[in-house]
């Protein structure tokens, strides 16, 4: 694991050189391609180098990081355009790249603390560098406060742990049963606030729609899933306490994400919409999880790749439209077909998938998560049901409305994709629906 940190630690003094841009996403491209050569489908520790290791659970989600931030920097070709810092801006995404490997691949619980908190501080420098509006500043400290207050108590029950048990090695830790509710809570809040659960999830539409794209696609793309792989790292200590408490859970992300979902139909922002479209993804993965079964567990590692593909495909391609139109409101990029013809492929592909249409890893994640939580109480399928007719509804809604209608009259001309956009689409859809076929080393994990 040490050559992949090595060689993005190298990667940051090329980022400062003048004319480097190309070179530098090159580079990143290839590591991607060397990460996934280095392929790993074994549930144990292996690639093991000091304090860091993978097995399949951080294997994927390391190909995730390194997959969305090298689209990332194809999609803000706008920043190295105007020669508005880029530098800097490279600097902050192999930063966040760093610390998001550095967090998936700890084999010790506090080092994984570490990173996980470290990489809220290049997130935080992308919005408030690069955000389009003031209101970035406000988005910033909610960020920032909503996960520090929430992390607090997780450092001090690892610290707990380790003077009861003289170790953090996740390994050691599978076998012990924690029975202190006050554990339970602060072990799993962090995450929660993360994931984002329903009734702690503020913070995110504000961060997505300050965010500049390359900001937006990581959140939804790999920074909401630190919570997902915490809590499966976590819940090992924390099966018995589960048992009896999880209910809550369950019901807060299932009612959530049934009232998000009618949120999401009454949005005008496009990214407003697909930030909340996020929360009821991971409302529905948290829940599937928290029932602490094995398709739980397996269908929300699924969940959580898909919805990083998806969600930073669909904000990549919001981005599109704004750069061509200078707002976000569904008022003026209505009737995209006749501006964007080409487009409209696009949207239709990524909102299908958003809905969790056929060939999409979305679905073989969500019949996974379907059947853990009918399996864990039948009166869960009248949420479910709720829940999976509005995901439909508002990905339609996204898409008609979007596609449809009259132009707005300022717009006299058509427009066409560049191939750099073509190309960012594709390498977003095409993952996403090719690993189906391979779907057993996404279900079968355990």
């Amino acid at each position: 694991m040490l050559k992949f940190i090595l060689m993005l630690v190298f990667l940051i003094p090329l980022s400062f050189l003048n004319k480097f841009w190309w070179l530098v996403q090159s580079m990143l491209y290839l590591m991607t391609f060397f990460y996934m050569m280095s392929y790993i489908t074994l549930t144990d520790f292996c690639n093991l180098s000091y304090i860091f290791g993978v097995d399949i659970l951080s294997y994927g989600l390391i190909m995730l990081s390194f997959w969305i931030c090298s689209l990332m920097i194809t999609a803000s070709e706008k920043v190295y355009h105007y020669k508005y810092f880029n530098s800097f801006f490279f600097f902050f995404v192999i930063f966040l790249l760093l610390m998001l490997c550095c967090t998936f691949s700890s084999m010790g619980l506090f080092s994984f603390y570490l990173f996980f908190e470290g990489s809220l501080i290049p997130t935080l420098f992308l919005i408030l560098g690069w955000g389009y509006q003031p209101e970035r500043l406000q988005a910033g400290m909610y960020l920032l406060f909503y996960t520090l207050l929430a992390s607090l108590p997780l450092l001090v029950s690892l610290f707990n742990i380790y003077g009861f048990y003289g170790s953090l090695y996740i390994g050691l830790l599978n076998n012990i049963s924690l029975s202190s509710l006050l554990f339970y809570m602060s072990l799993i809040l962090a995450f929660l606030v993360k994931m984002p659960m329903f009734m702690v999830h503020l913070w995110l539409p504000k961060a997505h729609v300050e965010a500049p794209v390359s900001g937006s696609m990581i959140l939804a793309g790999v920074l909401l899933k630190l919570g997902g792989y915490g809590l499966l790292r976590v819940y090992l200590m924390l099966t018995k306490l589960g048992l009896s408490y999880n209910i809550i859970w369950i019901s807060i992300s299932l009612i959530g994400g049934f009232l998000m979902s009618l949120v999401c139909l009454r949005q005008v922002d496009l990214k407003a919409l697909i930030a909340y479209s996020s929360v009821v993804h991971m409302g529905m993965a948290l829940g599937g999880m928290m029932t602490l079964t094995e398709w739980g567990f397996m269908s929300m590692y699924t969940l959580m790749i898909a919805h990083g593909l998806c969600s930073s495909g669909l904000f990549a391609l919001a981005n599109i439209s704004y750069e061509r139109l200078g707002s976000r409101s569904l008022l003026i990029n209505k009737g995209l077909m006749n501006f964007m013809p080409s487009m409209t492929l696009w949207w239709f592909l990524l909102s299908s998938s958003n809905m969790a249409a056929l060939p999409s890893l979305n679905l073989m994640g969500e019949i996974g998560l379907l059947n853990s939580l009918v399996m864990w109480s039948w009166i869960s399928m009248i949420m479910l049901m709720l829940l999976s007719f509005f995901s439909a509804a508002y990905s339609l809604y996204l898409y008609s409305y979007s596609q449809h209608g009259m132009i707005y009259s300022g717009i006299y001309s058509c427009s066409m994709g560049y191939l750099r956009e073509y190309l960012l689409l594709m390498l977003h859809w095409l993952p996403l629906n090719i690993l189906v076929l391979k779907g057993d080393l996404f279900i079968l994990w355990l």
